[in-house]
């Protein structure tokens, strides 16, 4: 799992373009649909041989409740990506002052990825399902079945409610949805 969600300066210079409305290199890249993210991987794995994708919804929870270290029993698991304090980790409705910010400014959690409470909701691979009855077992991303028109975001944004950016909630959007607080982080 990526550090940081895909900044502006990494979109530009995969794409050559920055659709942002929030500009600024360090920032997350946002305003991008699902589609779009889908394009900028692939051109992304052709000029460098690797292969990046999007985490499966599964994977991104696991990520950002600490992986194997966040692993406590349920009374000291954190509701936010590394703290029980949405203002330590993450940018939602009370301290963005409606904006995304550079990536990286606040604490990080566990597994030292940043951003992954609140700034930008985040697109996963998986297709919408209501719930996880009938998801894979294995973690691997559940694109059969559900909403087909719909896929998943996590995490919360820099104009949400701190609930909203709680480890816990989901969120879903168009697969050609574009709002100034969609964007996403690589997985491999």
């Amino acid at each position: 799992m990526a550090k940081y969600p895909v900044t502006q300066a990494l979109w530009l210079a995969v794409m050559e373009e920055n659709p942002a409305y929030f500009q600024g290199e360090k920032r997350p890249v946002e305003n991008v649909s699902w589609d779009d993210a889908q394009a900028f991987i692939q051109k992304l794995n052709e000029r460098t041989g690797e292969k990046y994708r999007l985490p499966t919804e599964a994977e991104w929870e696991f990520a950002a409740r600490g992986g194997i270290y966040g692993q406590r029993d349920a009374s000291s698991m954190t509701k936010f990506a590394g703290s029980n304090k949405l203002k330590e980790v993450g940018w939602y409705d009370e301290n963005s002052h409606d904006e995304t910010k550079p990536v990286g400014l606040k604490f990080p959690n566990e597994l030292g990825l940043y951003d992954m409470s609140g700034n930008v909701w985040e697109w996963c691979e998986d297709a919408w399902h209501g719930s996880y009855e009938g998801a894979p077992e294995d973690s691997s991303a559940w694109i059969t079945g559900g909403d087909q028109s719909l896929r998943v975001v996590r995490g919360g944004s820099w104009y949400y409610l701190s609930v909203d950016c709680r480890v816990a909630f989901r969120n879903r959007y168009y697969l050609d949805d574009r709002y100034g607080d969609i964007g996403f982080r690589l997985a491999r």
